[in-house]
């Protein structure tokens, strides 16, 4: 049961870092670029957050 409790932590506090790291790199690129650069950093930004977190769902299994 303590096992399921520490893996619950980590795949949160990951999660959480890899949110801020790309909520840190779009806001960075929107101060510094203009709109439609951003979108499409944010926009791959996005998608290498999904694989992030896909990929961390099967290795914490």
């Amino acid at each position: 049961m303590a096992k399921s409790n520490v893996m619950g932590v980590v795949k949160g506090v990951a999660f959480g870092m890899a949110t801020g790291v790309v909520a840190g790199y779009v806001g960075k690129k929107m101060k510094d670029q203009g709109k439609r650069t951003m979108r499409k950093k944010a926009s791959k930004a996005l998608d290498t957050m999904e694989n992030i977190a896909s990929t961390a769902k099967y290795i914490f299994r």
